[in-house]
């Protein structure tokens, strides 16, 4: 599974966003961005900036005078994580989580130039632009020469480097980029695989490029650092103190250097002569894949799982805070998609990496992680202190406690997201089945409470009993009656559906102890709020 990924009845922002909905109120409780947490950059041989999402599986290019971008490839297509430009007008981009390189020529067709490399990571031209390379990072770990016309078949360079990630040609043929497991920065013969390390002592070098004179530079995502690199002695010199969770960086024809931070969700130009930095673009979130609420002295308080970073917002003013990000020295956050929050701690689960995280609610420490679910897409605590988790992949509630695990419910259609009720059942969202199911927490026996939703993503359940639905396909938020079925709109053409298939990777939906509803757009990477008249 990849990464992942308005509405406004006020006058001004019912005319911005055109939604509507039933006897409610909706704000908009934290402003949105530009991109679904961004990653690769590349300056084109025309100077444009482009920019890459995996969540949002975008292909963007950046205005940086105005500090805006533009889609230019959407989803599913879009997904980049890292790009490069060759002969003819071609660019090539890398969807790691589909396994694909795509390539595009001028404003052309979108074609499959490789596929089947599990997670195909980086990529680069030779300085001629005559031969192109890739390496797999995370799920695969090889070095390979593709041919940019997608004709000739593909040759491995070298394998079990030790994350080969985003990389450039040097001055003499070879290829320099860091790994990211081992804090090295290496270059590698393209010709014989030989691989020799220039720099050595860094925490997790994410990328390394040159610049017009040929001085290589590098970013360490866990401390936040730009690096120059001399290719000569490996002497490493910090040039600028950044944000942690960096991801790649870009350098134009002026040798400045611009940056993305996927947590920040957002770009900054470095000047490598002087350290100075200066702020671009930057979200209040980066991709809100999930949201839970909780109320402490009669104050509302959300927890946001956005995919590069574990937030909390004010229920009231819609500030922001970092609890944690990803790629940080010393965070175990890891890609959360869900969340839920119990008395003293909030669960975070990461469909992308299998674990469920155990954060302390109050303090914000990691307390614990457990590994080896398949695609969990939420988790909920339990009174006797068991986790009850919703596999995506499996379509199995599993029950864990200590190193124990046992299956619940299974035969679920991707149950997306988890509401406890009252009454000694839990309910279930299926998100590919279109239905909400009650399952009953001592016998696993199911009982479908609604039916023929529309991708229904996330569900709540209100201080009144019923459920509150996210039903992403209609683009609405629905009120269910659990005993009856019945079905009521609360909101409807809400900001949603950024990605939809296989089935939505984002959205979220919570109730808080006053009856408001809080929803994650993923469209705006937003949040919103949603209260009776």
């Amino acid at each position: 599974m990849g990464f992942l990924k308005g509405v406004a009845l006020l006058a001004g922002l019912a005319a911005a966003n055109g939604a509507s909905a039933q006897d409610a109120k909706v704000t908009r409780l934290v402003p949105g961005s530009d991109f679904h947490g961004v990653h690769g950059l590349r300056f084109s041989p025309k100077g444009e900036l482009y920019a890459g999402s995996v969540a949002g599986q975008s292909l963007y290019s950046v205005d940086l005078a105005t500090g805006k971008a533009k889609v230019l490839v959407g989803p599913p297509q879009g997904m980049a994580d890292d790009m490069a430009f060759g002969p003819g007008d071609q660019v090539v981009w890398t969807a790691i989580s589909d396994n694909i390189v795509y390539s595009r020529r001028g404003d052309g067709p979108v074609e499959v130039l490789e596929k089947d490399l599990v997670s195909i990571n980086s990529i680069t031209f030779s300085r001629d632009g005559k031969r192109l390379f890739a390496a797999q990072v995370f799920g695969g770990d090889a070095l390979w020469e593709l041919d940019p016309a997608g004709k000739a078949p593909r040759r491995m360079i070298r394998e079990g480097m030790g994350g080969f990630n985003s990389f450039a040609a040097g001055p003499d043929g070879w290829l320099y980029g860091p790994l990211w497991f081992k804090g090295q920065v290496v270059k590698i013969n393209p010709d014989t695989g030989d691989m020799v390390v220039v720099a050595d002592g860094l925490d997790t070098p994410a990328a390394a490029k040159f610049d017009s004179k040929d001085n290589l530079y590098a970013i360490d995502t866990h401390l936040g650092e730009l690096i120059r690199i001399d290719i000569r002695t490996g002497a490493k010199t910090k040039v600028a103190q950044l944000s942690t969770a960096l991801d790649n960086f870009a350098i134009d024809a002026k040798d400045q250097i611009v940056v993305s931070n996927m947590a920040d969700n957002g770009l900054q130009i470095v000047d490598p002569a002087t350290g100075a930095v200066r702020q671009v673009m930057k979200g209040a979130l980066a991709f809100p894949a999930d949201i839970a609420v909780a109320s402490d002295g009669g104050k509302e308080s959300l927890f946001v799982a956005d995919v590069f970073s574990y937030r909390g917002v004010d229920g009231q003013s819609g500030a922001v805070r970092d609890i944690a990000r990803v790629h940080t020295k010393g965070s175990k956050l890891e890609y959360p998609t869900g969340v839920s929050v119990g008395a003293e701690r909030v669960l975070l689960a990461s469909a992308p990496t299998g674990a469920v995280l155990v954060y302390d609610r109050r303090t914000g420490e990691a307390l614990s992680v457990l590994h080896g679910f398949k695609s969990p897409a939420d988790a909920l605590e339990l009174a006797d202190g068991s986790i009850l988790v919703a596999e995506l992949a499996s379509g199995d509630l599993v029950k864990a406690k200590g190193d124990q695990r046992t299956t619940l419910a299974g035969g679920l259609a991707a149950p997306a997201s988890l509401a406890l009720g009252p009454d000694g059942g839990v309910y279930v969202a299926e998100v590919a089945g279109g239905r909400i199911t009650r399952v009953d927490l001592a016998t696993g026996a199911k009982t479908v409470v609604a039916r023929d939703l529309n991708l229904p993503k996330a569900v709540a359940l209100a201080p009144d009993g019923r459920l509150a639905v996210l039903e992403v396909g209609a683009k609405r938020v629905v009120s269910i009656d659990p005993k009856t079925g019945t079905v009521k709109v609360v909101a409807k053409d809400l900001p949603l559906g950024l990605v939809t298939k296989p089935f939505p990777l984002a959205g979220g939906i919570a109730v808080g102890p006053s009856g408001a509803i809080y929803v994650t757009s993923d469209v705006e990477n937003a949040i919103y709020k949603i209260e009776a008249r």
